[in-house]
């Protein structure tokens, strides 16, 4: 009996030495740091505007300074992850992006990741509706070569816009995808945080997330998608709940972007499973959510007053509050128009308005006379209607230049502010819009101390939507009319709600 048990400790103790490699190996596997590339190219493409994004429009960031400031990457540290940073490039929404501006910051990507090669995780930094001169889906050549690097084993997590239009074809190589839950957005940042979280448990937890998704044939502005009312409070409410049931990571619902004349223009529904065992439960649910985005279609509608905008200065005239907010809707910069059409400005003077300020009208040529013309002087300008030539016309001017920004280093913006009969008109030499009441104030404008208040913009963003005692959408021509049925749409695909009202569907 001894010589057995003797025996048999010298085969368990044979079997722990052949073992040990495999042990130790498995040990220091898991004890690892996890490896994640990160990149993005972020851009609102609108394909009825008729000027193209260029290298001089994107503001980028490489290596190290991409993570400065970044909530994300402050998880990712904590979480002790390994960052490697590669391209991340933001423009402003404007027309299509230049093929060779798309193509120089996608092969810096690609570059960066040849050096980098074996990675266990990307997280992309988009917003989901790119779109570049020359491709058919430019976000789904970019995603393939991406892949084609880094193959299969990566898992690949993006941040979108909810107003990205992600396609099927781009979704096929995520594994897990989360967009903002806020229109007007208020989860940026929260929205990038819950991207690389999801990367960093699913990699821990060895989960193999799957991405369900539905398209939904409705095309709207974002102006009839804003997630503070009704009907999408509630839809996009039950997006958390969604997210924590069994099996089940994440949902997403994108309202899409509307100013896009594209097949992959349209409202989707995104819910991401743990693994494939759980795949179909997140399809019942994506389909769930878009039959009641379907049935809800109808009470998707503008949250605040709207109206042509000489009943909308007239409105704003005789309403009770001492401010009114005009949102200039055709010439939203926020969605990619020109910011260069001075109608409202016209109409206002048409109308005798003597206390308003219109933020802004672009016109760096303007701005560079009024800086030569000096504060104080009289000045006579012809503004506008020179990037926007289809709906906007210059306007020939008198007024006094009221302020002159300081110069600052690293950036091209100087407003500067015309007084033009009582009226406070703010000459930008960017394109850009005012989201905040500091905006106003970096130009010396109160933004409640005068009766109109114009901003080149759809909905307000939340920090001027929170002060704003009134607000009214003025109907105003532009790339960004809000009047779909209107717009000269010939590549969406059809049928589609509400170019085709009449149509059935279901998921």
């Amino acid at each position: 009996m001894p010589n057995i048990n003797h025996m048999f400790l010298k085969i368990i103790n044979y079997l722990a030495i052949l073992m040990l490699p495999f042990l130790i190996g498995s040990c220091s596997q898991k004890d690892q740091k996890l490896r994640i590339f990160t990149c993005g190219i972020r851009h609102e493409s609108n394909t009825f505007s008729t000027f193209q994004t260029t290298d001089e429009n994107f503001t980028v960031q490489e290596g190290s300074e991409v993570l400065k400031e970044k909530r994300w990457a402050r998880y990712l540290e904590k979480q002790e992850v390994e960052i490697i940073p590669s391209l991340h490039a933001y423009a402003w929404p404007s027309g299509v992006v230049k093929k060779a501006t798309f193509e120089r910051y996608m092969n810096t990507i690609l570059e960066k990741a040849r050096e980098t090669k074996n990675v266990d995780g990307v997280f992309l930094d988009m917003h989901g509706a790119l779109h570049v001169e020359g491709y058919e889906d430019a976000q789904v050549h970019f995603i393939e070569e991406l892949r084609k690097i880094f193959g299969d084993e990566p898992v690949f997590s993006g941040s979108f816009d909810l107003h990205g239009n992600a396609s099927s074809d781009f979704v096929e190589h995520l594994d897990i995808l989360t967009a903002y839950r806020t229109a007007p957005h208020r989860d940026g940042a929260e929205t990038d945080v819950r991207a690389v979280r999801l990367l960093v448990d699913a990699l821990r937890e060895d989960y193999n997330p799957q991405v369900a998704q539905v398209k939904v044939p409705i095309l709207i502005p974002g102006e009839k998608g804003i997630t503070e009312t009704e009907p999408l409070k509630s839809l996009y409410g039950s997006l958390p709940e969604i997210s924590q049931k069994e099996g089940l990571l994440d949902a997403s619902i994108f309202v899409g972007y509307a100013w896009a004349d594209l097949p992959r223009s349209a409202m989707r529904v995104n819910v991401v499973s743990k693994n494939k065992d759980y795949l179909e439960k997140a399809q019942k649910e994506a389909e769930e959510l878009a039959r009641r985005l379907w049935d809800a279609r109808k009470d998707l509608e503008f949250d605040v007053p709207v109206a042509p905008i000489d009943k909308a200065i007239q409105q704003a005239l005789d309403a009770p509050e001492e401010t009114v907010y005009i949102t200039d809707s055709g010439d939203n910069t926020t969605g990619g128009a020109a910011g260069d059409n001075p109608l409202v400005l016209e109409r206002l003077l048409a109308h005798d308005v003597k206390d308003a300020v219109v933020a802004g009208i672009v016109d760096p040529e303007a701005v560079e006379q009024s800086i030569e013309a000096g504060k104080g002087a009289d000045i006579e300008l012809t503004i506008g209607g020179k990037m926007d030539t289809i709906f906007g016309d210059p306007l020939d001017i008198k007024g006094t230049v009221k302020y002159i920004s300081p110069e600052k280093e690293n950036t091209r913006q100087r407003p500067v502010v015309v007084e033009v009969d009582g009226i406070q008109v703010v000459l930008l030499s960017v394109r850009r819009s005012f989201t905040s009441p500091a905006d106003f104030r970096d130009v010396g404008i109160d933004p409640l101390g005068h009766k109109i208040m114009v901003v080149k913009l759809g909905y307000l963003y939340p920090k001027l939507r929170d002060i704003s005692p009134k607000t009214i959408m003025a109907l105003t021509p532009g790339f960004c009319y809000q009047v779909l049925t209107e717009l000269p749409y010939k590549n969406v695909q059809r049928p589609i709600y509400p170019l085709d009202p009449g149509m059935s569907w279901s998921p």
